[in-house]
């Protein structure tokens, strides 16, 4: 198992900032890149969709600045997420603007194109595919991917239904490229616990949405510092696509959690009781969040990892029995 250069000489953390849809914007990428960790965001939270040149502009020249001012501490990669999906008409102009600005991280979701692989590739970039099973893993590595994200039971939004135990084994029987794990990941030591499974890095969301920079209500940032797992909801009727949901956004959108209804997989715009629409009014939360005790800044939070990191690797080594 080994990262490429672009991740293994740069990061301070083995952790990628998930792309949050409507959430991540420039300000938490940068917080999550100068604090030394991949941070990310889709492409289609840049409306309209001139936007994402104008982020992709920000985020590059910031970027740049930053690391001639800290030398001794650069910026981490950043990542795009693309939705390759048909729902998404704009993907092949998006894929065009991270080729202009040179994304080092393209994450690819909901589909796997060799096209979209190919264009990354053309000047150096590489493309990370999230998956919940073996056979999404390995058509994604068929069509170009270099790298792959094992999302797992109990990661917020979109998620599969196995243990990573189980996930990330069955993918590194046969692929021993870049590894990510989701699922569930609130804390330094669980970081080092993906690492432990077999994963290069972890890969962590939901904790992000209750930072300063994000682009969530209060509402939202408060309803993740009050929940815990059990208030977390596995259901396919937000988007058509299974995935994870706050229950108490659920029920506000008119929805009972007991009784949801049937979903249309062709579409990913649901829209419940008294307008409340997908991802806006009903809330995305990994099972994780009860880890997440108060709102800091996205920087903070990833310090904090880092210690707890470095305190769990360092009771490991002194408190491990060898069997």
């Amino acid at each position: 198992m080994s990262l490429p250069p672009i991740l293994a000489n740069t990061l301070r953390l083995p952790v990628i900032g998930a792309p949050l849809f409507i959430i991540s914007n420039p300000d938490l990428v940068l917080a999550q890149i100068k604090a030394g960790i991949v941070g990310s965001f889709p492409a289609l939270n840049a409306r309209p969709a001139s936007m994402l040149d104008e982020w992709l502009a920000r985020i590059t020249e910031e970027r740049t600045a930053y690391d001639a001012a800290h030398p001794d501490a650069p910026t981490a990669p950043f990542a795009v997420n693309q939705i390759v999906h048909r729902s998404n008409d704009r993907l092949d102009q998006d894929v065009a603007l991270c080729v202009k600005y040179k994304v080092p991280v393209v994450i690819t979701s909901l589909g796997a194109r060799a096209d979209v692989c190919e264009a990354i590739h053309s000047y150096g970039g590489i493309v990370l595919h999230d998956v919940i099973n073996v056979g999404f893993a390995r058509k994604a590595v068929e069509k170009g991917a270099d790298g792959l994200i094992a999302v797992a039971a109990g990661a917020g939004g979109h998620a599969g239904t196995l243990s990573p135990f189980a996930l990330v084994a069955e993918i590194r029987a046969w692929f021993d490229g870049p590894l990510a794990l989701s699922g569930a990941i609130a804390t330094g030591s669980g970081i080092l616990a993906a690492q432990a499974a077999g994963a290069d890095v972890a890969y962590i969301g939901s904790p992000f949405i209750a930072t300063h920079e994000a682009n969530a209500t209060a509402a939202y940032k408060q309803a993740i510092l009050d929940s815990t797992a059990d208030d977390v909801v596995y259901t396919d009727v937000v988007s058509g696509i299974h995935g994870n949901y706050l229950k108490s956004s659920l029920i506000a959108a008119g929805l009972d959690p007991a009784k949801l209804p049937g979903s249309d997989p062709s579409k990913m715009n649901f829209a419940g009781g008294a307008g409340a629409k997908a991802w806006r009014d009903i809330w995305g939360a990994g099972q994780g969040i009860g880890a997440v005790g108060e709102l800091v800044p996205a920087g903070e939070r990833i310090a904090r990892w880092r210690e707890e990191y470095a305190v769990a690797w360092e009771r490991l080594s002194k408190e491990a029995v060898l069997f």
